[in-house]
Formats: structure tokens, C-alpha cells, sequence
């Protein structure tokens, strides 16, 4: 009885931490657009995207690896693990060939940072307080 009742615990434990971490794609309010595709996300935050359609600069920001949010973003919007990512950018810096995005610690670091530049790119969990900043979500699809 007691291990049917852990292990219930247990599960719901497991089904509402994952619905915390629902994350979204944030941009800086000047982006018009609200649509991207899983695969321009994924090119975006490997560092292959230099530039948005207009012309601007791409910066993108992300979470520190060992970050929960930064975790699920890995496995659910670019379906890979950190660590593949973190090679991605690790061997772009170490061939000359390319830099990697800026390191932020908390999601308040990254609404502001999306906020105060014109063609960032970044990612929040769904529950984070966005209303007094100038930023949108996106939408990816397939």
C-alpha cells in the first residue's frame, strides 16, 4: 500500500513538473512575424541563422545547460539533448567558424535581454510574467 501510494506520488510529482517547463519561443516585439518553423528554430539556435529576413543581426540567448527550462526546450522544441547542442556550438567556436549564443542564468535575464535588442531570439517557460516588456511569443511549426 505504501509503495502504491509513492509511486502515485511519485507520478503526479513527474506530470506537473513537465507541464511547468512548458516552454515558448520569445522574440523582440519589432519581429513581424508569430510563426517559425521547427526547422528554421533548430538552424536558429545551432547558430547556422545569421540573419533574419530583413537583415538584422540574429542574437540568440539561451539558459545555462544545466537549466530545467533549457533542458525540456532541448528535448521538446529542437528535439535533441543539451549536450548535442552545447557540441554544435563548442565546435563551431574551436574551428573559427562561428560563436555561440549568450548564457543567460534566469528567465527574467532573458526577457530583458530579448526585450532591449532588435533581433533576438530566446525561449521562457509558459508560465513567466512577460506583460510589462516588449517582446512576443512565436509559434513553431512543422
Amino acid at each position: 500500500m505504501i509503495l502504491k501510494r509513492k509511486l502515485l506520488i511519485a507520478v503526479v510529482l513527474l506530470v506537473s513538473s513537465q507541464s511547468v517547463f512548458a516552454e515558448e519561443i520569445i522574440v523582440n516585439a519589432e519581429r513581424q512575424f508569430d510563426k517559425l518553423t521547427k526547422t528554421t528554430v533548430r538552424a536558429m539556435f545551432a547558430m547556422r541563422i545569421h540573419q533574419w529576413s530583413d537583415g538584422t543581426p540574429v542574437t540568440v540567448y539561451v539558459l545555462k545547460d544545466n537549466n530545467p527550462i533549457h533542458i525540456t526546450f532541448c528535448k521538446t522544441l529542437l528535439g535533441m539533448f543539451p549536450y548535442q547542442l552545447r557540441k554544435i556550438w563548442d565546435r563551431q567556436i574551436f574551428s573559427g567558424t562561428g560563436v555561440g549564443p549568450i548564457q543567460l542564468n534566469t528567465e527574467k535575464e532573458m526577457i530583458q535581454a530579448i526585450a532591449d535588442n532588435k533581433g533576438a531570439i530566446g525561449y521562457i517557460s509558459s508560465t513567466a510574467d512577460t506583460n510589462s516588456h516588449s517582446i512576443s511569443t512565436v509559434e513553431v511549426i512543422k
